[in-house]
């Protein structure tokens, strides 16, 4: 009776030992970091995380746009699937326009199980900052800690790395195992000068430096050991010029069709009958492809969803569809088969391989199955596939 008393006790204090030990994760999303720009600019901090843990290129989904891609990194889901189209769409069931910073709280409009809700319901603790879809009551909950993107002034980055680290040194029973953050460079620069703009880079150092500032200050916690971090984006950039844009509404006739939803995705929507001649129509315009929402190629997971137009439209890299003239100089929402559109993958941590490059790409999708196993829970039915990224996890 002692011996198993003895044996009970040790159980006890092990189990209790890896419960006190719990391994965390952050997770930092930088809006339109391409993968690429860690070799374009002067980014310190990053090439050290991935000579510490490990180094990637993700790609998004369909299209590659800011809000489809955030809520398809917090579920796992493409965008077909979670409802969330496009940063700006028409919804039928709601008869109301799904857009930035209007509108966009209604939690019809959000399909899929976000993984700060997966994780809450199976007792872990997730604090949010401004990621995509945090700040609406999604299937009638919120996450345990979340900021208010509809409140202004919103938090600087610094007050975001702030927040980060408040949360990390919250008491162990408040302390959230997961912390999800959302940075909105470099895509604003990237969009406003383009890519390659001396403006692009210095949102893109500026960034490493604040990371890296965070980086240290995790260092110095008791339990840095126990605390992983990734770094991410939901899209590319591209660049754009006047010439390269493609106005839908020349080649086709107004009896056609309702509306043409111009930018990414491309969508006519066309009136019964006139699909065929849309079609055709847009068959000689150089630079893009016409699709019927049935016919839009598998591998883009695109065309069953009930607010997707009758013809999807798909430019060539670099080129859009508008009804005017844009002075933006750098664009994305395009085929994410393209390079510009694939983003940066970084992390580091007890959970994470040290110093390895992952030679192939992998999809966005793969990311909730990944933090549902960096937290110990059971995921919910996605796209996403860990057994396509486990050779970036520590044995």
């Amino acid at each position: 009776m002692k011996r198993f008393l003895m044996t009970a006790l040790l159980v006890v204090m092990v189990f209790t030992s890896i419960i006190a030990g719990e391994h965390r994760t952050v997770i930092i999303s930088l809006d339109g970091f391409r993968w690429d720009y860690t070799d374009m600019y002067d980014t310190p901090f990053l090439d050290s995380l991935a000579a510490h843990g490990v180094k990637a290129v993700m790609q998004p989904s369909f299209p590659s746009v800011t809000f489809p891609n955030h809520y398809t990194l917090a579920t796992g889901l493409v965008p077909d699937h979670h409802g969330i189209i496009s940063n700006r769409f028409y919804d039928k069931r709601t008869k109301s326009t799904f857009q930035l910073g209007k509108n966009q709280s209604n939690p019809l409009f959000w399909g899929g199980d976000p993984i700060w809700l997966t994780a809450k319901r199976q007792g872990k603790r997730v604090g949010v900052v401004y990621w995509p879809g945090s700040d609406v009551k999604i299937n009638g909950e919120y996450p345990d800690y979340w900021s208010d993107y509809s409140k202004k002034p919103l938090l600087s980055f610094v007050e975001r790395i702030a927040k980060i680290e408040q949360m990390l040194k919250m008491p162990e029973e408040q302390r959230p195992q997961l912390i999800m953050a959302y940075f909105s460079e470099p895509d604003h620069s990237g969009h406003t000068y383009g890519p390659e703009s001396k403006q692009t880079r210095k949102q893109v150092e500026t960034l490493d430096c604040l990371l890296g500032q965070l980086w240290n200050d995790i260092q110095s916690m008791p339990d840095a050991d126990d605390i992983n971090l990734i770094i991410t984006s939901d899209h590319g950039m591209a660049r754009l010029s006047d010439e390269r844009i493609i106005h839908l509404d020349k080649y086709l006739d107004r009896k056609w069709y309702d509306r043409i939803a111009t930018g990414f995705p491309s969508m006519v929507f066309a009136k019964k009958g006139y699909e065929g001649m849309i079609i055709k129509a847009l068959s000689n315009v150089p630079h893009l492809r016409a699709y019927r929402k049935s016919d839009v190629p598998e591998y883009l997971h695109f065309g069953t969803n009930e607010n997707i137009g009758e013809i999807v439209v798909l430019t060539d890299i670099g080129f859009v569809t508008s009804t005017h003239d844009t002075t933006i100089s750098g664009t994305h929402g395009f085929d994410p088969v393209y390079s510009d559109m694939n983003v940066i993958f970084r992390a580091a941590g007890p959970d994470f391989r040290k110093g390895y490059s992952r030679k192939s790409t992998f999809r966005n999708v793969d990311i909730y199955p990944l933090l549902a196993r960096l937290l110990g829970i059971t995921p919910s039915p996605c796209d996403g596939n860990l057994e396509e990224i486990k050779d970036m996890l520590a044995e």
